[in-house]
């Protein structure tokens, strides 16, 4: 143990020094996401911006496809100082620090305004604030769309045909909580062992934004999709905390305002590709939008799901959360 401290030490040490780089500072940014997706090309955004607006001074070292490992072994090297900056999802950050079990609540946000009045408002600053507790300096709340349902078994048009499917989630428990309560045989994966789990009926469904399902080729061994939009895929863009405090000031603002410029392009690139990708895998899954009637049947069934978190996330900021995102 001794000997791995020190070789973190070291790591730490040796990278933000910079001694066999022209730059002051090189970084690591993982993700586990294909380099297709919009925000592995917004990563791509955020490291020209930084290189750009720093001089030269910071260099990005961009590790995708979970190169580096799964969502949860990115956030602990995060911690470490292995990897300096990471955008893994609050569901699986939830596992670290509760209150982002808020942002996996089903039907919570039911479209971008109501996101982005979330997000990038008070509560999703209040939640970038408490990370800190957890060696992680949280910039900004990326996302990568809405996550819909697919399956192998039958149609779903609400949280009754969920009964018995095994269905493939995050590691995140306000998820599994959530497909539980709908009836359904939830399990935790890995993101790219998932096509495989679906191709050997290991597992029979998995939730995902479009992106996701396109770049991963989901559809290839899914028959049935429904439009369910049941959730934001919400990324917390952070950096290990004595990364962040190893900038001077001027850095930390080129770093802190290309988070933004990065997070802006992910949504953009994602509401460009989405039409697209429904248009190109329309042949190969059968695709239904979610009923009006099964929507308000799914908002019943995940009631409890509030109740269970309720404390967990905190009463004040649950709250704060359903009133801006119904514009109140």
């Amino acid at each position: 143990m001794k000997n791995l401290s020190r070789a973190i030490i070291l790591a730490i040490g040796a990278t933000f020094g910079g001694a066999a780089h022209a730059a002051d500072f090189t970084f690591t940014f993982a993700h586990v996401l294909t380099e297709d997706t919009p925000n592995a090309r917004a990563a791509v955004v955020f490291k020209e911006e930084v290189e750009k607006n720093s001089n030269g001074r910071i260099e990005i070292n961009i590790r995708p496809a979970a190169q580096l490992g799964g969502d949860v072994e990115i956030i602990e090297q995060t911690q470490m100082g292995l990897v300096h900056i990471a955008i893994p999802p609050t569901g699986n950050l939830a596992n670290f620090n509760e209150q982002m079990y808020l942002f996996d609540l089903p039907f919570l946000l039911n479209d971008n305004a109501a996101m982005m009045r979330v997000l990038d408002g008070e509560v999703g600053t209040e939640l970038l604030g408490t990370l800190d507790a957890n060696n992680l300096h949280g910039i900004a709340m990326w996302g990568a769309g809405f996550r819909h349902m697919t399956n192998n078994i039958r149609p779903i048009n609400g949280p009754a045909d969920l009964a018995g499917i095994k269905m493939r989630t995050l590691q995140a428990p306000t998820i599994l909580s959530t497909y539980r309560a709908y009836g359904a045989n939830p399990t935790a994966m890995a993101y790219v062992e998932v096509y495989n789990g679906l191709q050997q009926g290991v597992i029979e469904g998995q939730e995902n934004p479009l992106a996701n399902i396109a770049s991963m080729k989901f559809y290839e061994v899914q028959k049935y999709m429904t439009l369910t939009g049941h959730a934001y895929h919400t990324y917390a863009a952070v950096m290990n905390k004595q990364a962040w405090e190893s900038l001077p000031e001027d850095l930390q603002t080129v770093i802190a305002e290309a988070m933004i410029v990065g997070r802006d392009a992910a949504r953009q690139f994602t509401n460009e590709d989405e039409a697209k990708i429904l248009d190109a895998i329309k042949d190969q899954i059968e695709i239904q939008e979610l009923s009006e009637e099964g929507r308000k049947a799914f908002i019943e069934a995940s009631k409890p799901i509030y109740d269970e978190f309720r404390d967990k996330v905190t009463p004040a900021l649950m709250d704060k959360a359903i009133a801006l995102a119904k514009g109140e």
